[in-house]
């Protein structure tokens, strides 16, 4: 089975089927009717790309309803650690992170539902990321958590003095005092 259920519900992460051959490889990306049988229900209709350097932290990033955004996350080129926030009250997995590395080479997806914090930190050289989003950006729907918030602690796997964290992301709020209007159904 392509999809493997994380310990935050509704989180997946999904491993293609990959055909290499002398020529290189192939795989599919995204299959709608295979997202579809595994309860990916969602139609994305904004694909993005980011690149960045080595040590760069992006996030956490969420945007609020009705622009909230589920998205499918992988890399083009590099590794990255892969890091999403349960922000939904009322969820077994509220204020707790889950984190998985993502690269080229392992080719592994994660598929990120409304009601999540997400952000990545390169671990290579270089990365590109390319994501799928299920709503269009939104800026005045902007909204997110330090990277550095000592309630979640999270290991984004850079030395504190190699990090690259935009002024912006710098000015997010601590987890306690992030207001969500997102809540857990069953």
């Amino acid at each position: 089975m392509p999809f493997t259920a994380t310990s935050l519900p509704g989180v997946m992460i999904f491993e293609p089927a990959v055909y290499p051959d002398e020529r290189g490889f192939f795989f599919e990306s995204y299959n709608q009717r295979l997202f579809r049988t595994n309860q990916i229900l969602n139609d994305f209709v904004q694909d993005n790309q980011s690149y960045s350097v080595y040590g760069v932290i992006r996030g956490l990033h969420y945007q609020r309803e009705p622009h909230a955004q589920a998205k499918l996350v992988r890399v083009l080129q590099g590794k990255i650690l892969d890091v999403v926030v349960d922000i939904r009250t009322g969820s077994p997995g509220f204020g707790k992170s889950y984190s998985v590395e993502l690269s080229s080479e392992n080719k592994k997806q994660i598929f990120i539902p409304k009601g999540f914090a997400h952000g990545f930190s390169v671990l290579s050289e270089t990365a590109e990321i390319s994501y799928k989003c299920d709503q269009f950006y939104n800026k005045q729907s902007e909204a997110g958590i330090v990277y550095n918030d000592p309630k979640l602690n999270i290991d984004w796997g850079i030395p504190a003095e190699k990090a690259l964290i935009s002024s912006k992301d710098l000015l997010l709020p601590r987890f306690d005092l992030t207001s969500t209007e997102f809540s857990f159904n069953a």
